[in-house]
């Protein structure tokens, strides 16, 4: 019970610091600017993430490709037992008549001298600085669909002021259409007309709002951060101002041409394929191979009697021997012409056999045994050896030019979808430029609009009130200045998403 709530209790906390973790990187500010949301974005987005990922592998790729042209050494060991029977090979029977166990290590260098591996390092470095700007595609990316989003609730924003407005002049033209009726100045269908705009305006507020949630709900969405129940409550505090745009294309185009990502990837791509060329030419060059290594191995016997009965039989055939060659000494040498003339005494001990020549002596069982003791450390150590070699390809079936013409098209191929791209973009900013420009002139208008139409409404308003007007006047009237309100809103924010669009065409802020 006692590990079983301890592992419970350590669950628990993990599960709380994994909250607290998510709560912290998710954690909006309740006064959110543009740099705060972006901030936001960048710390959690998905898409932003998955593209920085790919960042250590390219980083890990251009280190193992200059560590290519290192030496590589490499260390091996090994256990082994081989049970007692008997081994076909070859045609021929080799008995073991007892157990086995081995051991062995290798330790080895060798050296690849390869002329296509000098190329390794600048392809991995172009793929690496393909892969940085991959990353800077998607904050580019991350920044157009954030901003676009912010000018998007802030336009829902001054929709529902709009709408709010105009649920004020409703409920003033119902107050005065009241008022109007109560003297006899009106009619009951002027306060119905004034009843029924006013209700159309509050239902025009709620989708209003409803608008300004849904698009507060996508911006977090495309930061990367749950929304909560209370997204209301956050405030976005960016102005955008309003500036006439003075942009020159060729300026614009040529900052594209030094600052997009998006031409930079498939410039590095066409680096890299240029140098996948230069790496299939030197397939037809020689490679060059060193080597060298030491090993060892053991062999130790698990019945160490086997080892003592050849080495009896030979102790005994030299005691056998030295009792012969005694005898002869003896029959030949007379008289002596030392103390023992050569003669050994004792041939037993002699052989290193015991007293009377039926066994070992224990010194030499001894040393037998202790001869056997090698594993699994005791390695006998093989002589060092190093070897060199070269290797010139001379007919392949054409392999090597199948690669070298392969090369030479992925070349090609990504040197016209560069070009491709710089028409796409070169294209794309004229008409994100001549969109601005548009949307500019169109904004002026529908702010000299919008004064008009409020200096209409005025009118109305002093006609009813003298009672030389309609009711319906001053309805259409104020209809009219909504429109016009709202469509000066659409105008601002198409002006600031135009020029959103700009930077993202460039691919680099404008101011």
């Amino acid at each position: 019970m006692t590990m079983r709530f301890g592992c419970t209790l350590v669950f628990g906390l993990l599960a709380t610091v994994s909250q607290l973790d998510a709560q912290t990187q998710s954690a909006v500010p309740r006064q959110l600017s543009l740099n705060q949301a972006l901030d936001l974005a960048r710390a959690n987005s998905p898409a932003y993430r998955t593209a920085q990922n790919a960042t250590p592998e390219a980083a890990v790729a251009v280190r193992q490709a200059n560590f290519a042209l290192l030496p590589q050494a490499n260390a091996s060991g090994g256990l082994g037992y081989t049970g007692a029977g008997s081994t076909a090979f070859a045609g021929q029977t080799f008995n073991q008549s007892s157990p086995t166990e081995s051991s062995s290590y290798a330790l080895s260098i060798s050296w690849l001298l390869s002329p296509s591996a000098f190329v390794g390092p600048s392809i991995a470095k172009a793929q690496q600085r393909a892969t940085d700007d991959n990353v800077a595609v998607a904050g580019v990316t991350l920044v157009n669909d954030v901003t676009s989003q912010y000018l998007t609730v802030l336009r829902s924003a001054a929709l529902v002021g709009v709408a709010d407005e105009q649920v004020t002049r409703n409920q003033q033209f119902l107050t005065l259409a009241q008022i109007r009726f109560q003297v006899g100045q009106a009619t009951q269908i002027d306060v119905t007309q004034a009843q029924v705009a006013l209700t159309t305006a509050q239902v025009t507020v709620l989708q209003a709002r409803q608008s300004q949630t849904l698009a507060k709900i996508e911006l977090l969405r495309r930061m990367g951060v749950p929304s909560t129940a209370d997204v209301d409550s956050v405030q976005l505090t960016e102005a955008f101002p309003l500036t006439e745009p003075h942009y020159d294309l060729d300026a614009l185009r040529n900052t594209a041409h030094q600052s997009n990502p998006s031409l930079h990837v498939l410039g590095d791509d066409a680096d890299a394929a240029r140098l996948g060329v230069r790496q299939a030419r030197m397939s037809y060059w020689p490679s060059f191979q060193i080597s060298t290594g030491f090993n060892g191995f053991t062999q130790q016997f698990t019945n160490e009697d086997i080892l003592l009965g050849p080495v009896l039989a030979g102790a005994q055939g030299t005691a056998a021997n030295c009792v012969f060659q005694n005898e002869l000494i003896s029959r030949l040498t007379s008289p002596l012409p030392t103390a023992n003339g050569g003669i050994i005494p004792d041939c037993n001990a002699y052989a290193g056999l015991n007293s009377t020549g039926t066994a070992l002596d224990p010194n030499t069982v001894a040393a037998i045994k202790k001869s056997n003791e090698v594993f699994p450390f005791s390695f006998a150590n093989q002589p060092w050896s190093i070897q060199l070699g070269i290797s010139l390809p001379i007919w392949d079936g054409f392999s090597r030019a199948l690669r070298v013409s392969q090369a030479h098209l992925q070349a090609d191929n990504a040197y016209e979808n560069q070009r491709a791209q710089t028409l796409v973009t070169d294209a794309t900013i004229q008409q994100a430029l001549v969109t601005v420009q548009t949307d500019w002139r169109t904004m002026q208008i529908q702010d000299t609009n919008r004064t008009a139409a409020r200096l209409q409404l005025q009118l109305a308003q002093d006609r009813y009130r003298v009672g030389s007007g309609t009711a319906l006047d001053v309805s259409d009237a104020q209809n009219q200045v909504t429109q016009a309100e709202a469509s000066y809103v659409e105008s601002v924010f198409d002006y600031h998403l135009a020029v959103v669009a700009l930077e993202t065409a460039v691919g680099h802020p404008l101011h």
